[in-house]
């Protein structure tokens, strides 16, 4: 019973280190895509949209690990609300990971065309989200509830980023109706990174819930 025990630690540990790596994967990807944004790196854009398959495959392979797992051990308690949340999670990686790779189709469809801005709003929000995405999953490690509200908090920063960025964009079409094909590609960049922001801000929620095992808006 003891190594059993024991063993199902060990395998909950590697569960947990998978979806890190995930979460790693997915961070870089949002990352990439704005520097092929700014640099107009088609290429770049191209292999993000591919390597959305591998981050597919990873939330495909850690939730059969999960089902596998209370499956065969049983687990209850914080154990079993661990695995639930982890298999919860890593939808929400998924999702991250296709806004991303909704950025680079974005930036294919821009071209080598030249910016109708300079990029300094955007890669703030992205440093913003990127930072959020970070942090939520390390107060689900450290299981950190209030580590996970100040997270959550975060989140009106890259709202109110990305309420500004569409004023902004507004006002440039407005004066320039040729305009409003980058700005349409701009504008959906930055309601996509703002999404990566509510992404993070549910991986703060499903960690009070872990914890506590009571459902909480942040």
């Amino acid at each position: 019973m003891r190594d059993s025990r024991k063993n199902f630690h060990t395998e909950l540990n590697d569960l947990e280190k998978e979806m890190l790596k995930m979460g790693s994967l997915v961070g870089e990807s949002i990352s990439k895509s704005i520097e092929a944004l700014v640099n107009s790196e088609l290429q770049l854009a191209n292999q993000i949209i591919k390597e959305d398959d591998i981050i597919d495959n990873y939330e495909l392979e850690i939730e059969e690990k999960c089902t596998r797992l209370i499956a065969l051990q049983q687990p209850v308690a914080i154990d079993l609300r661990k695995i639930i949340v982890i298999s919860k999670l890593v939808t929400d990686l998924e999702r991250v990971g296709d806004n991303a790779s909704n950025i680079a189709h974005r930036v294919k469809e821009i071209g080598n065309k030249s910016l109708i801005k300079e990029m300094q709003d955007l890669p703030k929000m992205k440093d913003k989200v990127v930072e959020q995405l970070k942090n939520s999953l390390k107060a689900f490690v450290d299981m950190d509830i209030e580590k996970a509200k100040e997270v959550a908090a975060k989140d009106k920063e890259v709202n109110q980023l990305d309420k500004q960025i569409k004023a902004e964009l507004l006002e440039i079409m407005e004066k320039d109706c040729t305009t409003i094909e980058q700005v349409t590609s701009l504008m959906f960049i930055s309601r996509f990174l703002e999404r990566i922001g509510d992404h993070a801000t549910n991986i703060c929620e499903r960690t009070v819930y872990m914890k506590t095992g009571k459902w909480t808006e942040l």
